[in-house]
């Protein structure tokens, strides 16, 4: 069995948490959440608990296939939960977990920076549009 020197070691440790490495444990979950539907979903339970119909309603655009996935998708990386109530017919409500919570900062952050520079994204897609670009 070889032994690693210390800067051997610091490299690995640098590496095994490097975003932009496919292997990175990160890697996974920052590719969950650039998912569009994951953030609409997550901003729509940000008041409280929803129903899947009403989350339909909210998130524009989303078929109920996609929707569907996108929330088991949450529900398996901890971000949302999924209550049956007994009822008849069966109530479902999705709501976000304590790490759910943990993201709306982040989101807002990212939601008030998009709204303050969109005039400024605007200009640079329509001088790339024009060809003021390099090729």
């Amino acid at each position: 069995m070889s032994t690693m020197s210390a800067a051997e070691r610091r490299d690995v440790a640098r590496r095994a948490y490097n975003a932009n490495l496919a292997e990175c444990p990160g890697h996974e979950i920052l590719a969950t959440l650039s998912d569009k539907w994951v953030t609409l979903v997550l901003s729509a339970l940000a008041d409280g608990p929803l129903r899947h119909s009403e989350l339909s309603r909210i998130v524009a655009g989303a078929t109920q296939k996609m929707l569907t996935q996108t929330l088991r998708k949450l529900q398996r990386e901890g971000l949302i939960t999924r209550t049956v109530s007994a009822s008849s017919p069966p109530r479902v409500d999705y709501d976000l977990t304590g790490l759910g919570h943990t993201l709306l900062p982040v989101q807002r952050a990212i939601k008030a920076w998009a709204e303050s520079h969109i005039e400024e994204v605007h200009a640079a897609r329509a001088r790339y549009d024009g060809g003021e670009h390099d090729t």
